[in-house]
């Protein structure tokens, strides 16, 4: 699933080409999950943002196109009419361009995707959305704050971080990544400050180094552009069972935390 880095990716790619364009026509899968796309007909864009995974598009009527990409969801542009013939097209805008048509397409095979139109900042309807603890770079988002909202549940680290409410934008490949650099037990249920601030910092920096290198493409990942990320090169913990620790060379472990297929070091991470 796209995590932080990819989303932001993908944001930056599509700020410039669509502020400031207006949607003309707009089409969707019949599922409820993508009619919303037809709501922001006759509507002009005014910015693209993000918060924690979601892409979220300001609508010159005070309304915002709320956008997540589920595991497999994937929006392109396209010179011309939007592509019928894909199986997987889910949601398409067809956007002014100079007098000649552009379309933007949201294509997702496994449908995990969705789309959500709510008026501006009001984010009642998308739980996840409207909980998601502080951004990573909040100037607010300090050592204690975080310790504090770490504290108070007795859920495994790993688990806190992919429930998004400590700090959003973590999902299960730089939550593995972040708990192996700051050498945290991703089954570990008390941290103490001095580890919050140690996990906090690794959190940063694997999500910086994300955004920087594209995001992850480990399968589906591709960006506005048809692109793949680059940091599934820079791994050093998610995916890598079995193979060996990067700062010890003991053999990578690997278990499922809650649902979620984790890997660690048991020499590094260990409780």
């Amino acid at each position: 699933m796209p995590e932080l880095p990819e989303v932001e990716t993908v944001r930056r790619q599509l700020e410039p080409r669509l502020v400031g364009r207006r949607v003309l026509e707009a089409g969707s899968h019949p599922s409820t999950k993508f009619t919303p796309a037809v709501d922001v007909i006759d509507t002009a864009i005014d910015r693209v943002a993000r918060r924690g995974k979601y892409l979220i598009v300001g609508l010159n009527d005070d309304r915002e196109l709320i956008v997540h990409l589920g595991m497999t969801g994937v929006l392109r542009f396209r010179a011309g009419p939007h592509d019928d013939t894909d199986p997987y097209l889910r949601a398409w805008w067809t956007l002014d361009h100079e007098g000649l048509a552009e379309t933007l397409e949201f294509a997702d095979v496994r449908r995990f995707g969705r789309l959500r139109v709510v008026p501006r900042g009001d984010y009642q309807t998308i739980p996840t959305l409207a909980n998601a603890g502080p951004e990573p770079w909040d100037p607010e988002l300090t050592t204690t704050r975080f310790w504090q909202a770490i504290k108070s549940s007795n859920r495994a680290i790993k688990t806190q971080l992919l429930s998004q409410r400590p700090i959003a934008g973590v999902g299960n490949i730089y939550a593995d990544e972040a708990l192996w650099i700051a050498e945290i037990n991703p089954a570990a249920r008390r941290l103490g400050h001095d580890r919050a601030g140690r996990l906090l910092e690794a959190i940063r920096t694997v999500l910086e180094q994300g955004i920087e290198l594209g995001g992850t493409t480990l399968r589906d990942y591709r960006n506005a552009e048809g692109g793949t990320g680059g940091n599934q090169h820079r791994l050093f913990a998610y995916g890598r069972a079995g193979q060996p620790c990067g700062r010890c060379n003991r053999e990578l472990s690997s278990r499922v935390i809650d649902a979620r297929t984790t890997t660690w070091c048991r020499a590094c991470q260990a409780r």
